[in-house]
């Protein structure tokens, strides 16, 4: 399945059943939940923790290239193999993965379209063992940072008209009446929203079955806040899971040519000594 940009970003559950197991496809899933794969998995997936293997543990940051090269060695992955993200919660961190897949240049990601709840809710064959991968040296390019937002960059969005923020976390978050998704520890100092951000909680682009919604229901869902393929759009959530959700929505669904994931997200914005909040 193809989205507007022309690549192939989606495949359904029926083809990974069919060819999750050919031998230039590697499947992968990243749960918000790390112990949800070894509780059953697509048969042949690795599992990736997004807490150790998708970041650097030290340093706030995504996971640098060797740490992410040393990755998908292990998952024996090639730069021409054909890698498919899939997760639960509507396929949070498998869009995380994907966003810093593309950051480091590999040109063949696709999404599970539904997610782990799909392929659940089907009834589809489970496995619980591990597989074990002929290992690859995996050589990425250098970082595409252009998918990226800095600190820098959304505080000049404040006064610049042409770009637009979207808040994509809950309604509770953007009004501060929470700080954080309930179990979730990572937090800030106070609630609210970034001055003039639209509110569009990265949930309403999927569909009840975890599938996302059609070009036309995207279109108008995020076009009657004003998000359109002509302003700059930078994305944000608490970390940068949800809004690489989105982001992949407006880059690849909507073939939006200038969209951003701002990962620090409200956990730094939240945090920051003289940044301005905004709540109704």
């Amino acid at each position: 399945m193809a989205g507007s940009s022309g690549e192939d970003v989606l495949v359904t559950t029926e083809w990974v059943a069919k060819h999750g197991g050919d031998a230039d496809v590697r499947v992968v899933e990243v749960d918000v939940d790390t112990a949800a794969y070894g509780q059953g998995h697509v048969p042949g997936a690795v599992g990736w923790n997004w807490t150790t293997e998708l970041c650097d543990t030290v340093v706030r940051d995504i996971a640098p290239k060797e740490k992410l090269e040393a990755l998908l060695g292990r998952a024996g992955i090639a730069p021409d193999t054909t890698i498919v993200l899939y997760g639960d919660n509507n396929n949070w961190f498998a869009a995380w993965a994907f966003w810093q897949l593309k950051i480091y240049g590999h040109a063949d990601v696709r999404i599970m379209d539904g997610g782990r709840k799909k392929w659940l809710a089907e009834g589809r064959e489970l496995e619980t063992g591990t597989p074990s991968p002929t290992v690859t040296t995996y050589e990425a390019k250098a970082p595409d940072m252009a998918l990226r937002a800095f600190l820098p960059e959304v505080q000049k969005a404040l006064v610049d008209a042409r770009t637009v923020l979207v808040d994509v976390r809950s309604p509770q978050e953007f009004t501060g009446e929470i700080l954080a998704p309930p179990g979730l520890p990572e937090t800030c100092q106070r609630g609210g929203h970034i001055p003039g951000a639209k509110s569009i909680p990265w949930a309403r682009a999927c569909n009840e079955d975890g599938t996302f919604r059609s070009r036309e229901e995207l279109t108008a869902l995020y076009g009657g806040a004003g998000v359109t393929p002509d302003r700059d759009v930078i994305a944000y959530c608490r970390i940068g899971e949800r809004s690489s959700h989105t982001w992949f929505v407006l880059k690849y669904l909507l073939g939006f040519e200038r969209v951003r994931n701002y990962d620090g997200s409200w956990t730094e914005w939240g945090n920051l000594v003289g940044a301005p909040v905004e709540k109704p």
